[in-house]
């Protein structure tokens, strides 16, 4: 069973702004809510191949996602995926320039739920929508403040 959600969001910055920020899985903290640490486990930057380790806090549990960079066209498109856990996800950015100075950043996510965690699909479809709104906010008031 799978379930896949995606939000998008206008941001008054250049293309390439948004994408080198957003992009890069050491900014995640300052905008990802749920966020709370990464850790590289290749040398940065973000390259197809590159691992990365993402520490969250979902519904009041740490969870640690080990993430691998599946696709990557700078300022384009990031692909990450990770395979373990109960909850596997495929996340995908995709940055456009509307204007000289403002983009369409897209965020999808596909979670493939395994064991128990497949009835509880509806509400991780609604927690995960929820929080892309919320992250997509939260970067948008970040770098369009600075």
């Amino acid at each position: 069973m799978r379930t896949a959600v995606e939000e998008e969001i206008e941001i008054a910055k250049p293309c390439a702004e948004v994408a080198a920020f957003a992009g890069n899985p050491s900014t995640a903290p300052e905008w990802c809510d749920h966020v709370v640490a990464v850790r590289w486990w290749t040398e940065p930057p973000v390259r197809v191949g590159a691992r990365v380790t993402f520490v969250v806090r979902v519904l009041g549990q740490r969870l640690v996602y080990p993430a691998e960079v599946d696709q990557f066209v700078p300022g384009e498109r990031l692909v990450m995926r990770t395979a373990l856990g109960p909850v596997p996800i495929e996340t995908t950015y995709i940055w456009r320039a509307v204007t000289t100075g403002s983009t369409r950043m897209t965020v999808r996510k596909q979670a493939r739920p395994r064991g128990l965690a497949r009835l509880g699909v509806p509400v991780l479809a609604a927690a995960m929508r929820w929080m892309m709104y919320e992250d997509l906010a939260q970067l948008k008031r970040l770098l369009e403040s600075g």
